[in-house]
């Protein structure tokens, strides 16, 4: 047996694989198949699921219900359409945030001495070490009305004898984008560091051994070059952002809802498993959909050459 494994490269590379495969089927697979039969069942009154088959969750989901006013047939609801809405927009709001922030940042870091480049990449990785809703709470401190922000405001005010009020900055859905906008930057400075780190210079001597200016180089040479650490970065920030709940809950004080929200709130407050897993499902399509296109547009990892 094992002399056949030496001989075989299809069997040795199933054989690596296995693990990661059995780890994948019950660990992803089961559970996703368990979500997709729960989502077509129905709750019953004390929360349990009755197992059916009934598009009613998705038809609710997005927005349709029989039980309407006034004997109507069914009525629209856009509470659930805007949830999903919002998601999808803070997602993509969060990611432009982060690849404007991340990239000037990264190219700085690239391009800095060996020294100084692990020092800026150790000063980027500390916010890791420090617990995610740890974080969070952090920014509920600085946001808050009598927070650090507001008193430097009111203090720079003070010395121009301008009139201040302290802002109402908490709880709004710009402390959620802050707060996912802070959580999720080093997610998009390490892969396009990473890239911008790879590009050869003499790539650059070349550029202005033809005559390329700075502008021209950056964007035939640099930015080319450094698209699979932006498509990277992206996936890594956007489908996160789409899921989580933690950052909305607490600088959102449970008034910015997203699609992660909703999915908690059903789970565990109102004890409908067949809904949340429907929106589970929908979210993972979404998810699954804006990455498609956005991989199938710019790639998915390999470097793209300038023309």
């Amino acid at each position: 047996m094992l002399q056949r494994l030496r001989e075989s490269k299809s069997m040795q590379g199933t054989f690596l694989a296995l693990p990661t495969t059995i780890w994948l089927f019950v660990l992803l697979v089961i559970p996703l198949f368990l979500t997709l039969v729960i989502s077509f069942g129905s709750r019953s009154p004390d929360g349990d699921v009755i197992y059916s088959f009934s598009l009613d969750n998705y038809v609710r989901l997005f927005g349709y219900s029989t039980d309407c006013p006034d004997g109507q047939a069914s009525c629209f609801d856009p509470l659930y359409v805007n949830i999903l809405w919002r998601s999808l927009t803070l997602a993509f709001n969060t990611t432009a945030i982060v690849i404007m922030m991340a990239y000037p940042l990264s190219y700085f870091i690239a391009r800095a001495t060996p020294k100084q480049r692990n020092m800026f990449l150790f000063m980027v990785l500390i916010p890791l070490w420090t617990n995610f809703v740890i974080r969070v709470y952090a920014w509920m401190m600085l946001l808050r009305k009598e927070g650090a922000i507001n008193a430097i405001i009111g203090w720079v005010a003070g010395l121009l004898h301008i009139p201040f009020a302290p802002l109402e900055m908490l709880y709004t859905p710009g402390a959620v984008l802050v707060g996912m906008v802070y959580e999720f930057l080093p997610f998009m400075i390490l892969p396009i560091y990473t890239s911008l780190e790879k590009i050869d210079n003499s790539l650059y001597e070349a550029a202005a051994d033809l005559g390329a200016n700075a502008f021209r180089t950056f964007f035939r040479v640099t930015l080319p070059l450094s698209m699979p650490g932006v498509v990277a970065g992206t996936i890594l920030v956007f489908i996160p952002v789409m899921g989580t709940f933690i950052v909305s809950d607490i600088l959102g004080g449970r008034q910015v809802i997203l699609v992660g929200n909703l999915i908690q709130r059903q789970f565990l407050d109102a004890r409908d498993p067949t809904f949340g897993s429907a929106a589970s499902l929908i979210l993972m399509v979404l998810t699954l959909i804006v990455t498609y296109f956005y991989t199938r547009k710019f790639g998915f990892g390999e470097e793209i050459v300038a023309a």
